[in-house]
């Protein structure tokens, strides 16, 4: 759900409108240093444009992941947690780009593909993992896009080549009408080269590369193709292979996986269940879900929570 004006800053104008007129102080470009929890009250140290000692009855910590470090986000709720006592689930990217060994994707770069099915493949559990139908884009590195981002979530245990990425480039057909239509195709264009034919299959930046994968001549014409060769395309069509190499730096991802451990958190009211009236929301907890305004909902919802909470 967006604001009727489709500008996410809409929501922090109207966030920081509220706050002033509940008189609440604001301290930018500051930073905290420490929290101090002693005899049921806390201390905090700022340092920044104004340097000086804040105590308050709670605490409230939402100082979201390690990711996206350019909004301030660069971990040190994570240490400050720590330094309370709370455990600190392994922090690792999620919602992020992934690495391929395949060098053809650069020449790829750029392109969006839509109505394919993304499966990821588990080769140590010999299980997918992953299999959801949408939009992904190549890049220089390897691919990216909504359902890259999704089955990034799913990959916990990053190890080169344990997985592999299946592409169906023609989800929309089944082998038996793929083979319909490249049979109609060839008996269309007969005389034409396969590399030309496939033009009217594919987006143009993908065709020399598939036609490359296939093992075909590209001047090979369509009434000289086999119906092994036909029927290779069609197994290459229905699942291109890419290998997984790695998670892009975790500085790219749209969120942290990992954080605080969610077991010492009430999670009716955020609060910690070691240290009384202290409290925590959003990112920093170990809670992380799809794209799609689902992140953004857990710290909303999380952070009313804990307000709601403080007494």
């Amino acid at each position: 759900v967006f604001p009727q004006s489709d500008h996410s800053s809409d929501v922090i104008k109207v966030l920081q409108r509220y706050m002033e007129q509940l008189g609440v102080h604001i301290y930018l470009n500051s930073e905290v240093k420490n929290i101090v929890a002693e005899d049921g009250c806390f201390q905090y140290i700022v340092c920044g444009n104004r340097n000086e000692k804040i105590t308050a009855d709670a605490c409230i910590v939402a100082t979201g992941g390690i990711s996206y470090p350019q909004t301030g986000s660069t971990g040190d709720g994570y240490v400050m947690a720590k330094e309370c006592g709370h455990t600190i689930v392994e922090l690792k990217p999620s919602l992020v780009p992934l690495e391929v060994e395949e060098g053809w994707c650069s020449k790829a770069m750029g392109l969006s593909l839509r109505n394919v099915t993304l499966k990821v493949e588990d080769t140590k559990k010999k299980k997918i993992i992953f299999n959801e139908f949408g939009e992904m884009i190549f890049t220089h590195f390897g691919v990216s896009g909504p359902l890259v981002l999704s089955a990034s979530s799913h990959i916990r245990e990053m190890e080169k080549d344990r997985y592999i990425l299946h592409i169906d480039l023609k989800s929309a057909l089944t082998a038996e009408q793929l083979d319909k239509r490249l049979l109609r195709e060839f008996t269309e264009n007969s005389n034409k080269n396969f590399i030309n034919v496939l033009d009217s299959l594919l987006p143009k930046k993908i065709v020399p590369i598939i036609a490359n994968l296939s093992k075909i001549e590209f001047s090979r014409k369509a009434n000289q193709i086999t119906k092994a060769q036909r029927e290779d395309l069609i197994k290459l069509l229905k699942d291109v292979k890419l290998t997984l190499k790695k998670f892009r730096p975790i500085d790219e991802a749209i969120i942290t996986s990992g954080g605080i451990s969610v077991k010492e958190i009430n999670p009716r009211t955020m609060e910690s269940k070691i240290i009384n009236n202290l409290y925590f929301c959003g990112e920093i907890l170990d809670v992380d879900a799809y794209t799609g305004g689902f992140n953004l909902q857990i710290a909303f919802s999380s952070g009313r929570a804990a307000g709601n909470s403080v007494n």
